[in-house]
């Protein structure tokens, strides 16, 4: 089994497995990936905003990252994604298995399908609801909630208070800034995703202010501990899928 992990903030690494930088060529352009070995699973792990965390969101090759992974075989991705909670029962320190989004994104090329081939992909699940189950299901020293709607915006700013307040009454749990087009991307692809959306603080108007020095201090904290709980779930992943993500577009 071939294995993809997407590295948000804070999270550039596996620490302790040894790896080996490679390049891949794409139509978007060259990627970085690192290949390890986890047992007898191929895992490439790419950092998405660089190892110098030089990338900010909006700026992102998504299209590039996701066919890299997509052409080194990669059946399933594990991404990690910091954000802000808009709920105040989602306490900063939790992961959310993030199971739905709303996309507020602007300008960024969301899709593979351009001119001369009209596609629409079925989203109605667009996180692998197996992933999901599979990574429910480990034991971890924080505390880990099942399902959740993440609100993905344009970035590089953090949303205003009235922003924050209407994603709340649209049904958003969580709001970051990455996880569309890379979620969109995957499922076109016919790869399976999971988000591990990191709770770093309260969004705008739920707190007083907002940093993105905080948001690395909280994933900081919690490096070591994601990185164990990625570990296990790569180990915990099914060979076999029943999932639909494989049937993309």
């Amino acid at each position: 089994m071939k294995i993809g992990v997407i590295g948000g903030s804070g999270i550039y690494q596996i620490e302790g497995v040894p790896s080996t930088e490679i390049s891949v060529n794409t139509e978007y352009g060259e990627v970085k990936v690192f290949l390890a070995q986890v047992d007898d699973r191929e895992v490439y792990f790419l950092p998405r905003h660089g190892l110098g965390h030089s990338v900010p969101p909006h700026l992102v090759n998504y299209r590039a990252n996701i066919r890299a992974l997509q052409g080194l075989g990669a059946q399933r991705i594990i991404a990690t994604n910091a954000v802000g909670s808009l709920n105040p029962e989602i306490k900063p320190g939790t992961v959310v298995l993030v199971d739905q989004f709303l996309d507020f994104t602007k300008g960024r090329k969301s899709t593979f399908f351009e001119e001369g081939k009209v596609v629409h992909t079925d989203m109605t699940n667009p996180y692998c609801p197996e992933m999901i189950e599979v990574a429910s299901k480990i034991t971890t020293p924080f505390p880990l909630r099942k399902g959740g709607v993440m609100v993905v915006t344009e970035g590089p700013r953090f949303e205003t208070a009235a922003e924050v307040k209407a994603f709340a009454m649209l049904g958003g749990d969580v709001v970051g800034m990455t996880s569309v087009p890379e979620v969109v991307l995957s499922r076109e692809a016919g790869m399976c995703y999971l988000s591990l959306a990191i709770v770093s603080n309260f969004a705008a108007g739920l707190q007083e202010q907002v940093s993105h020095e905080e948001v690395l201090n909280i994933m900081d904290k919690l490096n070591n501990q994601v990185q164990m709980f990625i570990l296990d779930l790569i180990k915990a992943m099914p060979e076999e899928k029943h999932c639909t993500c494989p049937r993309g577009a």
